[in-house]
């Protein structure tokens, strides 16, 4: 009856995700803090507090602790962290346990990065922590045969960072890490719209725009939106319309970083592995996954099908959940 109970989490730039092994995703909410500037309490966690983003008074400052995969600030992803397995015990009716944890560590962290993410989820009260390499979790997630001696091919585009990678028998062969994400998309339409508009808008309203009319370069059929924003000569508030085309120019150059980061991978993929990606193909997870047009647009440039997984935002954490069971093949460290 007091045995551990295990979560795992994907500590993610843009969301973070708790997996249960019994429940499945027990919880999906941003990775952002509000925090009263004076007492340095916290005022808001998540989905509350990314509807503060741009509209607190002077006393409250709202966070984002992970920037491009990696912890930025140690001490508000450990309020992160602690608020995260809080509810994750609350909803499994667990409270009195200590946690076994694996959690998801970007291919490029470095070992202070990895420690420092390690540190956090042993200062909420884990007792286990387990570290598993995010394109792995991604494949197990997507539903690979990663354990097998055949070529899987991984393209999770996250909020801070781009990793490809191409796994074979439980390990990574070969992996680029990129640091564009669904982050940058955003600061490109927010610097695309201040130069040629002279408005100003912040970055809920350009990731909306994202979702709505944001497409990867490929044909497609015109679509238009209003959206609100300071104007940078007036001061005054002003609305416009927006085209798809122009937001499909604004984000064109970090796309092509993205593919260029598939190429690479697939260069230094060994040549027995070669034929497998052909007949296999590319499996899209993460955010960027669900960027209008992005699935052809990939296939065309690369001559490989490309696919995107059934669940492209929760791959990672039910990787992550899911390698509970496969701890001897996937574990990268143990603490």
């Amino acid at each position: 009856m007091f045995s551990n109970f295990e979560l795992g989490i994907d500590l993610g730039t843009a969301n973070t995700l708790v997996y249960s092994r019994d429940k499945g995703i027990i919880m999906n909410d941003p990775s952002v803090v509000a925090i009263n500037k004076q007492t340095q309490e916290v005022v808001a966690v998540g989905m509350d507090a990314k509807q503060m983003v741009g509209k607190t008074p002077e006393n409250i400052r709202v966070v984002s602790p992970l920037k491009n995969g990696v912890i930025a600030d140690f001490d508000v992803t450990a309020m992160l962290l602690k608020h995260v397995m809080n509810v994750s015990a609350k909803k499994l009716g667990l409270s009195f346990r200590k946690p076994s944890v694996i959690i998801c560590a970007p291919s490029g962290s470095t070992s202070v990065e990895q420690r420092a993410i390690i540190d956090a989820v042993r200062s909420c009260g884990a007792k286990q922590v387990e570290l598993i390499e995010g394109p792995v979790a991604a494949a197990i997630g997507a539903g690979l045969p990663v354990d097998e001696p055949i070529a899987n091919v991984v393209v999770d585009i996250g909020g801070g960072t781009t990793e490809v990678a191409i796994i074979s028998f439980g390990g990574v062969v070969t992996c680029h890490s990129i640091r564009i994400g669904g982050h940058k998309f955003d600061e490109d339409i927010i610097q695309y719209i201040r130069k040629k508009y002279n408005l100003l808008i912040g970055e809920r309203t350009a990731e909306q725009i994202k979702m709505d009319i944001g497409y990867a370069p490929c044909e497609h059929e015109k679509e238009s939106i209003e959206i609100r924003g300071r104007d940078l000569v007036t001061g005054l508030p002003q609305n416009i319309t927006i085209h798809s085309t122009e937001i499909q120019y604004s984000i064109k150059e970090d796309l092509l970083h993205i593919l260029e980061a598939i190429r690479a991978t697939l260069e230094e993929c060994p040549p027995e592995l070669s034929g497998d990606i052909v007949e296999r193909g590319v499996i899209l997870t993460g955010g960027g996954a669900l960027l209008n047009g992005i699935e052809n647009w990939l296939s065309e440039e690369i001559f490989v099908p490309v696919m995107i997984a059934p669940s492209p935002l929760e791959s990672v954490a039910i990787g992550t959940g899911k390698s509970l069971k496969m701890l001897s093949k996937f574990k990268k460290r143990v603490v």
